[in-house]
């Protein structure tokens, strides 16, 4: 995996000790969600389209901490809403700091600079700051013009304070693989950051733009396009090498929905993160009492066109772990910083 030495050891070992126990199903990173409340309105999100009093809800620190620990996942991603909004999103962050799990608080970054005094870098913590593109196409995707240069400082002001900055890039039926390139470019060479997530765009139910998400060939054709010319294997990218062959659509996957579960303020959300169809009040239910046959590609029409890292970075993952070719593979990777 593309991760650090310290975090790839920490998961490679997680994995095993779950083969040791025979455990077919397993988080490897919680999705958690301690508020949905947001300062932009982005047209392809659809966790802030709820009702008024549930927007004003914050999950206790409590709460949030104890959904980590029950899962037992490595590794968890605060999103939301937007975290900083959060009263005490710095005091969940330093308990799951303590835990020793690896934290990624997923941000827009308009709040960064005023909050980044409540937090202490940490080889356990980075800020993955969301960036769509570079400035005119990023400000239309969050419909506020000002948003990508606020985003840049704010990256910029974390590294120099010691951080880890990570980054999360959704593409739509609108790039292109030249936009790609660009902002790939831009956050690998020029703002330097330490590692790049990159996803087709998440197929919400409820998001206000239904017309700009990316079918499975378009999404294939985009990035076989993009990986071109050595650009995959010279960029930054946080993700298994199994994973980037996916989405050139050299390797196909099932869905691992349950590896990359969702906590959010109603529960552990069925059955993934992108689609919810009833909650559940622990990771076990909903690992035993979902009929996780029922999802995926050529199963539920609505996952049909979905290839988002949530549900296929896990199974890249875990047929990764299951091959001595592909281990091999993504350890040279993590090791030379190489993601062919």
């Amino acid at each position: 995996m593309a991760m650090p030495l310290r975090q790839s050891i920490k998961v490679a070992t997680y994995l095993f000790e779950q083969r040791l126990r025979k455990r077919d199903k397993f988080p490897l990173i919680v999705e958690l969600e301690p508020l949905y409340a947001c300062n932009l309105k982005c047209e392809g999100c659809g966790k802030i389209q709820h009702p008024a009093g549930i927007l004003k809800q914050r999950m206790p620190v409590a709460q949030a901490v104890g959904a980590v620990l029950e899962s037992g996942a490595p590794m968890v991603s605060i999103a939301g809403g937007e975290p900083l909004m959060h009263p005490q999103i710095d005091e969940i962050v330093r308990q799951l700091v303590a835990r020793k799990k690896y934290v990624f608080l997923c941000t827009n970054a308009l709040l960064l600079r005023k909050k980044i005094g409540q937090f202490k870098p940490s080889p356990y913590f980075a800020f993955a700051v969301h960036i769509d593109g570079l400035r005119e196409r990023h400000d239309e995707s969050v419909a506020k013009e000002g948003v990508f240069d606020e985003a840049v400082e704010a990256i910029k002001e974390a590294k120099k304070r010691g951080f880890r900055v990570t980054t999360n890039s959704t593409f739509f039926n609108t790039d292109t693989p030249q936009t790609v390139v660009e902002v790939l470019n831009y956050l690998n060479d020029e703002l330097k950051v330490d590692e790049m997530m990159i996803s087709p765009a998440y197929a919400y139910e409820k998001a206000p733009d239904q017309e700009h998400f990316l079918g499975v060939e378009q999404t294939r054709e985009l990035f076989r396009k993009a990986f071109a010319g050595g650009n995959r294997r010279r960029w930054r990218l946080n993700h298994s090498p199994l994973f980037l062959d996916f989405l050139e659509g050299k390797v196909d996957f099932q869905c691992t929905a349950w590896a990359i579960p969702n906590y959010s303020l109603f529960g552990w959300q069925r059955p993934c993160y992108l689609m919810a169809d009833g909650y559940v009040p622990t990771y076990r239910e909903l690992v035993e009492k979902t009929d996780w046959s029922a999802y995926g590609r050529g199963k539920d029409p609505r996952c049909a066109n979905c290839m988002a890292h949530c549900g296929y970075e896990p199974t890249a993952v875990l047929a990764t772990m299951g091959s001595l070719k592909e281990s091999l593979r993504a350890a040279r990777d993590t090791v030379t910083g190489n993601r062919g």
